[in-house]
């Protein structure tokens, strides 16, 4: 785009606080947001937002998903999704979760199979994997990032993954489909914001120059090598993606009671 781009990262809150600096910014195109699939989330585990999450931004484009995925020990019981959800259906067994999207994705598969799971919190993903790798939690939920340093070490196995189809990194993991689980699909999407009021002609413009960088085979390659799908979807079809993105899982916390805290 013939300037330069300067990476800001902004932590706390589960995204909030760097989110709330954009929904403040003058809306010019050259203060923009990078968040993950937390931002229509946020808004169903917690009471209030210095924003509205569907009001104070525009959408861009929606740049790749990955899928959850949930994990097991390499050398533990669950060689398969399928042992697990026979186990499940058995015993309370417990499943790991470090955020708010793992947390519903976890809730999503007991309410779709009907599973005796217990969710555990975590502080954060890396925990969870320590914990599930030493034997004392059974599986976790997690991003594929999260695994797959662990997954190529030989010590940890992706049984599931939250997707229509399986991928090619985990080529054994199972859908929740072919264990019988229907329905269940989350994905860590990555999206692009401005906020509220950048004109059309500066959000087509900032298209244009995503879609010629994911032209590079290199950058295609990086991404599927960790787990992602490039999808650069148009605005209003990333903006409709994200109603239904907030609807899904505000009835999936209605439906296993969990409240805003």
């Amino acid at each position: 785009m013939g300037q330069s781009v300067v990476v800001e990262n902004r932590t706390g809150a589960n995204g909030v606080i760097g989110t709330q600096h954009v929904a403040k910014a003058a809306p010019d195109g050259l203060t923009l947001l990078l968040v993950v699939g937390s931002h229509v989330i946020n808004p169903v585990l917690m009471k209030s937002l210095p924003y509205d999450t569907m009001k104070a931004f525009t959408p861009i484009t929606n740049i790749a998903t990955s899928p959850m995925v949930l994990v097991a020990a390499a050398d533990g019981p669950y060689k398969t999704l399928k042992d697990f959800v026979t186990d499940a259906r058995k015993q309370d067994t417990a499943v790991g979760y470090s955020e708010g999207q793992t947390r519903l994705t976890g809730e999503l598969i007991r309410q779709a199979g009907n599973l005796k799971i217990t969710g555990v919190a975590y502080k954060g993903g890396a925990p969870i994997m320590v914990d599930v790798m030493g034997g004392h939690l059974p599986a976790g939920v997690t991003s594929v990032l999260t695994a797959l340093p662990h997954v190529k070490s030989g010590k940890l196995r992706v049984i599931g993954v939250a997707a229509p189809k399986r991928m090619a990194i985990f080529p054994d993991a199972m859908t929740f489909q072919e264990a019988g689980l229907t329905g269940v699909e989350s994905f860590n999407w990555y999206g692009m914001f401005g906020p509220a009021g950048v004109p059309d002609a500066i959000v087509a413009k900032i298209n244009q120059g995503l879609h010629k960088v994911a032209e590079d085979p290199a950058v295609v390659k990086q991404m599927q090598d960790q787990g992602a799908n490039i999808v650069l979807s148009p605005p209003a079809e990333f903006r409709q993606f994200l109603e239904n993105e907030a609807k899904k899982w505000s009835a999936v916390a209605q439906r296993g009671g969990i409240k805003p805290e």
